[in-house]
């Protein structure tokens, strides 16, 4: 299921029009909304002092502009079964991302894949229900992989998911020009 919401999320950012600023209201909405994304509308209008329509009409363009992506439930892995978590490092053949990614989203226990710079090509997390199955995961599955050159894992003793606060949502500097 993770697999199939990046798909669309990445389908999505790329059909989507381009960014908005954000103001103070629509950012209070998503720090509500970060918090308990199973907020009423009447919770979230009261909260931040607009009416239902108007919390309503936010919260669907915030949708439409891919700001909010979906809503999901913050699993605790470890009560869920799924007690091994690692970080995997890939280094990858170059111009290999979106045939790497595709693949990656086929993996069991997969819930965020980032293409990033640096020493590495790709970060996963993975979780799965113990080491023997990180393991197999890691020797069988993604070093299978042909465009996959190389692989590092770090495995997780200890996570802590941040609620969001103020940081969460960026503010934009006072003299910040509007994005058109």
């Amino acid at each position: 299921m993770a697999a199939e919401q990046m798909a669309e999320s990445g389908d999505r950012a790329e059909q989507a029009p381009p960014p908005r600023p954000l103001d103070a209201i629509d950012r209070d909405i998503l720090r509500i909304l970060q918090s308990d994304g199973r907020a009423s509308i009447r919770s979230v209008a009261e909260r931040v002092h607009v009416s239902r329509a108007n919390a309503y009409a936010r919260i669907n363009r915030l949708i439409d502009d891919g700001v909010i992506r979906g809503f999901s439930a913050r699993v605790n892995h470890e009560r869920a079964g799924q007690g091994a978590s690692a970080y995997i490092t890939l280094k990858i053949v170059q111009n290999s991302w979106r045939t790497v990614r595709e693949q990656l989203q086929a993996l069991p226990g997969a819930t965020h894949i980032a293409l990033v710079s640096g020493d590495f090509d790709v970060l996963l997390l993975v979780h799965t229900p113990d080491n023997r199955t990180l393991r197999e995961l890691v020797l069988t599955r993604l070093q299978s992989i042909p465009e996959v050159l190389s692989t590092r894992t770090l495995l997780v003793f200890e996570e802590t998911d941040l609620d969001p606060g103020p940081g969460q949502i960026a503010e934009p500097p006072p003299d910040a020009e509007p994005l058109l």
